[in-house]
């Protein structure tokens, strides 16, 4: 900086030829005494030195030469004063630079240091140049700090010391050498000023280091032009691109103090690849926690692939926390859906791989798995090339043998399948853009505690939040939307599945899911899934309606509650299952609670039914199942009933059924009223010694009428000759050929009403 240049003005005083009345032999103010006429001063035309220059004689202990014009003072200048000075005969006598300070009120401003240092003139004809710095702050080099009081000064000389010498004086100059203090009067330093080259090719590594120790707790500036670094950095101050930086894939570079993504987005000079690397320094270093995208949105060209990223990570489990911004696919080949064809040989007794498994090589781990005996969202959790072997996420139902197989492989905006293990990292304030175009998240093969927070999945292209194995352990989604692809189409079109999962104890609260194929497909137990608003219908007229939740492991311990289930249905399989049938040695449907949700359907089929159990094999049973509290409401077209069991491939043991709990639920638009235990009333109008009811089709699952919980008279049980008959009856269950009936034995004919509350299972 300099304030001749920038501001105008005009700092140097005129030559002593141009005339001494502009120069003061005390302080400078107007009306002080000027040299102009003086006796014991003169102008020398020609000194072979100076040339023109001025000559005094010393009269005075302290002799002032002092510049009458007014030299403004102002913050963060600094001002250099200067004069070249002989000796020429007489006494010798020292000479330093001093001045006079004025304030608003044109009065002397007094305290301050007003003379610079004295230098002693030894010898006649000998040219000392002295000189002294003037300036607002108190700061290293300044000779006299004069503070903000000052508004102007008036510089010159002072010749201290013996009288009856002779002396002569160039001209005195006063210039700004702001520019010198720049590098203390700002918190930064220049990469360059430490040797970086950024040419692109010479590794400026050990100059970005150099500038970090120097900053002392400022800033670092990288200048234009393409700084290359190699070998691992960490740049503790904060940091500030103009040029940009260009690393090899496997450096990791953390700026500690600048850890986000806007500052790694102007380091690369690239969004795609700035969040790379700001993601290679996360999971590489152990200095910071979160990395912020500060609201910005980043645009990805291709996937973010972290073993591409971190080659040799094999796990890792300290907290992580991803937040504050948008991920946006763009157009691009680099999302293109991967395909395969290959025969392969399944064995149900390794229910987890696949073997003999032609051109294995080109599968692509993460791939989903689609053939005949595959069940949903099976996928691809590892491969070994050598043996021709692929491990599986999910076991296979279809039993022995060796088949065809296809395999897709989605592309995700975040792909973690490369890891081994990785634990508790958190998305938090997300908005994944996958606008058609790519996958959200495809989870590592090991891991738990994954936690998605306040986050927007929109429309992915074909999958939300995928797991290949058990990274989903722990799982944690709350507060969430997630917008469909499919959303536009008929409900038996749509291909798009926000989550699934294979582990336990996943938590999925609060969220809201738009028109998937499925918004959850389960494996494993112990999950919560509460809160939620998930709904699959569309425009159509008596249109088809699908599951929102699938649950494919047999004995769940989950519990649903507190969510709105709209025009979908909950199903639960055993498809995950390499022995489908059931063997006596395993548990059998069970272990979920259905309690206090809201269940609607609109302009739906009547065979439509909100709780589907559908067996991959023989001899399944229901051990186990709470439907208590809930809202069932059919608009625009009744519905026959609330559930089924779809007998497609399997129908169930009717026979083991137990613990089943249907209460306390409100139906609307719904024909058949389900209960367990199922209230009905028999009413015999002639006296009769057997009473047999109708088929009980309100029993659950239109099960069989297996026991009777009481049998209460309503009215007088009359003989025929109208005597009253106090009796209970003998009760005989699963009568008729649908084992759906239930009879009463009376001691003797009788005629009246009762109210039988009948089970279709037997508690235990």
């Amino acid at each position: 900086m300099n304030i001749a240049i920038t501001n105008g003005l005009l700092l140097m005083p005129p030559a002593f030829r141009a005339g001494l009345g502009a120069w003061s032999r005390s302080t400078g103010v107007s009306g002080s005494p000027t040299w102009d006429q003086a006796a014991n001063a003169a102008l020398v035309p020609a000194d072979q030195d100076f040339g023109a220059c001025l000559e005094i004689v010393k009269q005075q202990t302290t002799t002032s030469v002092r510049f009458m014009g007014e030299t403004p003072m102002i913050p963060g200048v600094y001002l250099r004063v200067s004069a070249r000075v002989k000796a020429v005969a007489g006494a010798l006598s020292g000479v330093q630079i001093a001045g006079w300070a004025g304030d608003g009120s044109r009065n002397a401003v007094s305290g301050l240091v007003t003379v610079g240092r004295t230098v002693s003139l030894r010898n006649y004809g000998e040219v000392v140049e002295v000189s002294a710095i003037v300036g607002v702050g108190n700061r290293a080099g300044v000779d006299m700090p004069w503070g903000t009081r000052p508004v102007y000064g008036h510089f010159g000389l002072d010749l201290v010391g013996a009288n009856g010498g002779a002396f002569r004086i160039e001209s005195i100059r006063i210039e700004d050498i702001t520019a010198a203090f720049v590098p203390s009067l700002l918190d930064w330093v220049d990469v360059r000023d430490f040797g970086a080259v950024g040419n692109g090719v010479t590794n400026d590594r050990a100059a970005f280091l150099a500038a970090d120790s120097a900053a002392g707790g400022g800033q670092i500036v990288v200048p234009s032009g393409n700084f290359f670094i190699s070998g691992d950095i960490s740049i503790n101050s904060r940091i500030r691109f103009k040029g940009r930086i260009s690393t090899p894939a496997a450096t990791r570079v953390a700026f500690l103090r600048s850890f986000d993504f806007p500052t790694y987005a102007d380091a690369f000079g690239d969004e795609t690849l700035g969040m790379k690397k700001a993601l290679q320094a996360l999971m590489g270093f152990t200095d910071h926690i979160s990395l912020d995208l500060c609201g910005r949105r980043v645009d990805l060209d291709e996937p973010l692939i972290l073993a591409d990223l971190a080659p040799t990570l094999e796990g890792f489990s300290n907290r992580r926390v991803i937040q504050n911004g948008s991920i946006q696919a763009k157009p691009g080949p680099a999302w293109e859906t991967g395909r395969t064809t290959s025969v392969a040989t399944y064995t149900p007794n390794q229910p987890f791989l696949l073997s003999n498994v032609a051109n294995v090589a080109a599968i692509e781990v993460g791939s989903r798995v689609n053939g005949n005996g595959v069940g949903r969202e099976v996928y691809v959790n590892s491969k070994n090339v050598t043996q021709g072997t692929l491990t599986l996420s999910q076991p296979l139902f279809g039993g022995a043998g060796t088949r065809t197989y296809n395999f897709e492989r989605f592309r995700y905006l975040f792909d973690f399948s490369g890891v081994r293990e990785l634990s508790r990292l958190n998305f938090s304030k997300i908005d994944f853009g996958c606008d058609r175009i790519s996958s959200a998240v495809l989870l590592p093969p090991q891991g738990e505690m994954f936690q998605f927070s306040d986050c927007y999945f929109t429309r992915p292209k074909d999958r939300g939040i995928t797991s290949i194995g058990r990274g989903c352990q722990d799982l944690l989604v709350d507060n969430c939307q997630f917008l469909s692809n499919d959303m536009d189409l008929p409900a038996q079109q749509r291909t798009t599945v926000a989550i699934n999962v294979n582990a336990n104890d996943i938590k999925i609260r609060n969220n809201r899911f738009v028109r998937f194929a499925h918004f959850l497909v389960a494996n494993g137990g112990g999950h919560i899934i509460t809160g939620n608003h998930w709904f699959q219908g569309d425009g159509s007229g008596e249109g088809l309606r699908y599951a929102g939740l699938v649950l494919t492991q047999p004995n769940v311990q989950t519990t649903v509650t507190g969510n709105y289930v709209d025009n979908a249905s909950i199903e639960w399989t055993n498809e995950h299952s390499a022995f489908p049938n059931f063997t006596g040695s395993e548990f059998s449907f069970g272990g979920l609670t259905l309690t206090g949700n809201t269940f609607l359907c609109s302009n739906t089929v009547p065979w439509f039914t909100w709780i589907t159990v559908k067996p991959y094999g023989n001899g399944h049973f229901i051990q186990g199942l709470n439907v208590v509290g809930n809202v069932f409401k059919a608009l625009f077209g009744n519905i026959e009933r609330i559930d089924r069991v779809d007998t497609s491939i399997a129908d169930l043991n009717y026979n083991g059924m137990r613990n089943l709990q249907f209460e306390a639920n409100t139906f609307n638009g719904v024909n058949t009223y389900v209960a367990n235990p199922l209230m009905i009333q028999m009413t015999q109008n002639t006296a009769a010694a057997t009473w047999s009811s109708p088929d009980l089709t309100g029993l659950p699952f239109q099960g069989w009428a297996r026991s009777v919980q009481s049998v209460v008279t309503e009215t007088n049980l009359l003989t025929s000759n109208g005597t009253r008959l106090d009796a209970s009856p003998v009760v005989q269950v699963e009568q008729g050929n649908t084992k759906r009936q239930i009879r009463l034995n009376w001691s003797q004919g009788v005629r009246g009403r009762v109210c039988v509350y009948a089970r279709m299972d037997r508690p235990q």
